[in-house]
């Protein structure tokens, strides 16, 4: 299975996916891990170069048999199209999570607060996210709101929708 997880920065995205991954002993992959080891390794990452990477990775896991839970902006559709072609050319299921952030106080203030787990890497301003593209979607999907909840009950309801939309 992919999990296919998407979100503009500061929405819990990588908390979230990071959590389901943990309990699923699956595959994690992050894109801002692969595009900040590129930089230090000197190389240009402006553009898909982090995305390619993560998509040659996930293909490699899912070969293996392995689960896999993808932690990516996805903030076009042709993000969101691209892992879906690398599932179905593996032949497996997967499910797209879109996490969010409703209420925009809570989320400036996570945007403002947070400190980068990932040594060196800049994290985006306010102004950033919210001048940042981001399509809107065109297909069914789960949708978890961050907004009032912890980390414990978002998983909970994570669960429960990955549940319903694996029941046929």
């Amino acid at each position: 299975m992919l999990y296919i997880f998407s979100g503009l920065p500061g929405t819990g995205k990588s908390t979230l996916s990071a959590a389901l991954s943990q309990e699923l002993r699956a595959a994690y992959l992050r894109v801002d891990v692969v595009e900040q080891a590129m930089r230090v390794a000197g190389v240009w990452v402006d553009g898909p170069a982090g995305y390619i990477v993560c998509y040659e990775l996930a293909s490699q896991n899912l070969r293996l048999g392995l689960d896999v839970v993808a932690d990516t902006v996805n903030p076009i559709r042709e993000t969101r199209e691209a892992w879906r072609d690398v599932a179905q050319f593996h032949g497996v299921p997967f499910i797209e999570i879109e996490v969010t952030c409703s209420d925009e106080h809570v989320y400036r203030t996570r945007i403002t607060s947070r400190v980068s787990d990932i040594p060196g890497l800049a994290l985006p301003t306010w102004e950033d996210v919210k001048t940042r593209q981001y399509d809107g979607w065109d297909r069914d999907h789960i949708v978890i709101d961050t907004a009032r909840h912890t980390v414990s009950e978002s998983l909970i309801t994570l669960r429960g929708q990955l549940e319903r939309a694996q029941t046929p």
